[in-house]
């Protein structure tokens, strides 16, 4: 089973990228800010790494790779999967906003917002967090973005004098990148702690996606 990728964009598509791997492309799918995130990282001639969920049934004998540019957006995609009548290609034609953005809405019961998803009404939006409140929290964006790092985590890694450069950079990672605020706060330690003089937000983001790639 296909669970990683890594290579360069051969295509575009409407729904994904055909993703060159060696010598051989790969139809991957992608949700539209993957998709967004993905092509600025092929304009700036960058690999392109992504996190595979493989999709093959009896109903759909042809297998379907859907991609994610971290862990933790894969983990909460096959949780949203888990929802009565969301299966996987309409779960990842309905992800149109940040991950951290709709696991927030399912902590907060926001079937308003959950609803303007593609593809989920009301009825639809109920079903969501029924089965799924409770269970994403670690998924989702801080119920205030300006507040330090959450406080789920501790901020015992972040160096003195540094906090604001950080909450910068973890901003632009959930609310405009869409990575889960768990995966964005690990990036950024892990940058950080291989290298610790790090002083602005351009070399801390340089840092965080050389250990990406």
């Amino acid at each position: 089973m296909i669970a990683y990728l890594e290579g360069k964009i051969l295509r575009k598509e409407a729904d994904g990228i055909i993703l060159l791997v060696g010598h051989i492309g790969y139809e991957v799918l992608l949700d539209t800010i993957t998709l967004s995130i993905c092509m600025e990282k092929s304009q700036a001639d960058e690999r392109i790494a992504l996190y595979i969920y493989y999709h093959v049934t009896e109903r759909q004998p042809k297998p379907v790779l859907i991609g994610f540019l971290t862990p933790d957006d894969k983990e909460f995609f096959q949780l949203f999967i888990t929802v009565a009548a969301i299966g996987p290609m309409k779960a990842i034609k309905a992800l149109t906003k940040p991950v951290s953005k709709v696991a927030r809405a399912i902590e907060d019961r926001d079937t308003a917002f959950l609803s303007q998803l593609t593809g989920i009404g009301k009825r639809t939006a109920e079903k969501i967090v029924a089965t799924l409140n409770g269970k994403v929290l670690g998924f989702a964006a801080p119920q205030n973005p300006g507040s330090d790092l959450g406080s789920t985590e501790p901020q015992d890694f972040v160096p003195e004098g540094k906090q604001m450069m950080v909450r910068q950079v973890l901003e632009v990672l959930t609310e405009q990148l869409g990575h889960s605020a768990s995966s964005a706060r690990r990036m950024i330690k892990q940058a950080l702690e291989k290298n610790p003089g790090i002083n602005s937000p351009e070399d801390l983001f340089d840092e965080i996606y050389q250990e990406t790639r």
